[in-house]
């Protein structure tokens, strides 16, 4: 994954969770409550954050989007 992501796109509300389609990572997330949510990645330890990016879409309760340059084994985390 070439780092920043350049390219967010909508994605889609299911499945639920980082999927992993061989060409990008769907990332979508259920919360009844939150006004935003973001998706925040890391370097390959784990411990430092180089990017957020802002879940747009939203579909019911579902926040969702699709990465075309991430690949497995990135680690990320949630801001709610």
């Amino acid at each position: 994954m070439s780092l920043p992501i350049s390219a967010v796109w909508p994605g889609a509300p299911f499945p639920r969770g980082a999927t992993w389609d061989g060409e990008g990572v769907n990332f979508a997330i259920f919360s009844e409550n939150a006004t935003r949510i973001e998706l925040c990645l890391f370097n390959p330890t784990g411990r430092r954050e180089i990017q957020r990016i802002e879940l747009r879409e939203r579909t019911d309760l579902i926040w969702h989007c699709y990465l075309p340059e991430a690949r497995p084994g990135m680690l990320y985390g949630y801001r709610i």
